[in-house]
Parts: structure tokens; C-alpha cells; sequence
């Protein structure tokens, strides 16, 4: 049954004058935009300086601690009398050194405290590159 008998059905549209028009518009902003944008046409001249690299390489120091609280500097046992100690032994090993690397060896069953006895002793010293070494799990 058909009740429309005198209406053309209209069938939908896709007008694509606009779209192409805003296409258009972007493409030109694109063009206008990226025309400003050549650094590699810029001729630069690069400064020149002339220096040595520094010949004497900062030796760390490190300090291994073990399980039970048995600490170590630079392969030298140390009897654990406090942290102003510590830090006195760091000093003693940094020698004429500035800022030297602390190396801190940790058992991995070392009291966390142990650790934070030599970390506060590196910045009694006065020291600020203080860094941690790991091992790899075994596969």
C-alpha cells in the first residue's frame, strides 16, 4: 500500500562544496604556516674553543656494607662509631678530591638504616654524588 501516491520519494545528499571548502582553507593555513618554519636554510657559524680535557680522573670512593652492619672504605674495614666518624673516614679517603663519587656496595640484606648512616655521613662531608651499585637477577 502506498500512501504517498503523489510525492517523489527524495533521496538524501551529501553536499561536499562545504567540505571541500574548509579543506581548502586548511590546506592553505598548512602552505602559510610551514613556509616559516626553515631552520635548515639558517647558516650558522659555530663558536670554536680551545681546552684540555681534564687529565686526572676522579677516583670514587666505596663503601661496602654488609648484612650485619660491617662497614668498609675502599676495601678497608671500619669499626662503625657514628656518623660524624664516618663522614671523618670519607674525608680521610676523599684526600685533596673536592667532590668525589660516593659508591655505596650494599648487601641486599643490609639494614636499610646502614644505608642512610653512609648517605648521611657523604653529606657531612660534604659530598653530593652519592650512587648505589646492583647486580643483575640471574635468569
Amino acid at each position: 500500500m502506498n500512501f504517498r501516491r503523489g510525492r517523489p520519494r527524495e533521496e538524501p545528499e551529501i553536499n561536499l562544496i562545504p567540505m571541500i571548502d574548509v579543506l581548502l582553507v586548511i590546506l592553505i593555513f598548512m602552505m602559510v604556516t610551514t613556509s616559516y618554519a626553515k631552520f635548515s636554510e639558517l647558516q650558522i657559524n659555530l663558536p670554536q674553543a680551545g681546552g684540555e680535557a681534564d687529565v686526572e680522573q676522579a677516583q670514587p670512593i666505596n663503601v661496602a656494607v654488609d648484612a650485619s652492619e660491617h662497614y668498609a672504605i675502599n676495601n678497608q674495614g671500619l669499626s662503625y662509631s657514628g656518623v660524624e666518624a664516618l663522614a671523618a673516614s670519607l674525608k680521610k679517603a676523599a684526600g685533596d678530591q673536592a667532590d668525589p663519587t660516593i659508591v655505596i656496595n650494599a648487601d641486599a640484606k643490609a639494614p636499610h638504616q646502614s644505608v642512610i648512616n653512609v648517605m648521611e655521613a657523604a653529606r657531612l662531608a660534604g659530598y653530593g654524588h652519592i650512587t648505589f651499585t646492583t647486580q643483575n637477577a640471574p635468569r
